[in-house]
């Protein structure tokens, strides 16, 4: 698909990608795109996000679709991770935020030109259209990015009102791109990489498998704070004892970093690079005539897991 990116007077793309990728000054509105039930990450970020409401003013919070092993069906993990959603407010004593909530896709994007209709990606598309090139929505993607791709091919005139940060793909100089979050839906990968939008990547592997977290840890500074902490740590220990077999295990926390880069408070490294173009083979291709993006190379995990601790045990 060829995209026209929408630039002001005076203005190329690259210099308004430029402008907008610099990490905001003041508080920002936000939207999060999450498969909460998919892993146990998602729920520390998501709670994460809700505690920094003095820097993230959130405005909509959107279930995303999965399939693993276990559920093999994308629509009854977005489904499940609607449900995880509401279970995370409800232990935050959070019921107001429930009327931010909506449905994502129960279905990954057929084509690279295909929308899938979904609550997530109208309100998207909808709210998107309220922010201008100056003064964007930030999008949270901690999952495949079906609903943001669907909501860019529905309205592509939102493409230059949002920067996006994704936590999606491995590292550029990693073997392979065979990630989760991208894997799943490389067609809406391709579209938010090529589409002109603001992007910031946290690639998994090679970068933020560093932010890793252990079950001493996690009882120490978690253990009886309140109940979401708790909840969090029954649902760690649970996860592992299911996969894995390793006395002596970690886990990364991987969708907290995404949160953590709007934060800005010294907790990862980055810099512009040239767009590349995830390929079905699970590899990327390089063109340094493309667009740029934001790539973040390091994470300062032990700054930023005591700021998510901090925020977490309120």
């Amino acid at each position: 698909m060829e995209w026209n990116f929408s630039v002001g007077p005076g203005e190329s793309a690259n210099e308004r990608l430029i402008r907008q990728l610099q990490r905001p000054a003041g508080p920002v509105d936000v939207v999060i795109d999450t498969d909460t039930a998919a892993e146990i990450d998602d729920q520390f970020a998501l709670a994460f996000l809700i505690n920094s409401g003095d820097k993230l003013r959130l405005k909509g919070i959107h279930a995303a679709p999965f399939s693993t092993k276990e559920i093999p069906s994308p629509v009854d993990g977005m489904e499940k991770s609607y449900g995880e959603i509401l279970n995370i407010l409800h232990l935050m004593d959070r019921d107001d935020l429930q009327t931010l909530v909506r449905k994502g896709s129960g279905r990954y994007l057929p084509s690279e030109t295909e929308y899938v209709d979904s609550q997530a990606a109208r309100a998207l598309a909808e709210l998107a259209m309220q922010y201008t090139p100056e003064k964007p929505l930030y999008v949270i993607c901690i999952a495949d990015i079906t609903n943001v791709a669907s909501a860019i091919l529905l309205n592509p005139e939102i493409a230059d009102r949002i920067v996006i940060i994704w936590l999606g793909g491995n590292s550029l100089w990693w073997p392979d791109n065979d990630e989760f979050n991208i894997s799943q839906d490389i067609a809406a990968g391709r579209v938010i990489f090529g589409c002109g939008a603001a992007l910031v990547q946290l690639p998994c592997m090679g970068v933020v498998s560093s932010f890793t977290t252990s079950g001493p840890e996690l009882k120490h500074w978690l253990g009886g704070k309140n109940k979401l902490c708790d909840y969090l740590i029954d649902l760690v220990f649970t996860t592992v004892a299911r996969d894995s077999a390793i006395p002596a295990w970690t886990r990364v926390l991987w969708d907290v970093c995404a949160v953590g880069w709007l934060l800005d408070g010294g907790f990862m490294k980055d810099r512009l690079e040239h767009s590349p173009i995830p390929e079905y083979s699970r590899r990327y291709s390089i063109d340094q005539s493309r667009h740029l993006f934001r790539y973040v190379y390091h994470i300062n995990r032990d700054l930023l897991m005591n700021t998510l601790f901090e925020k977490i045990t309120r």
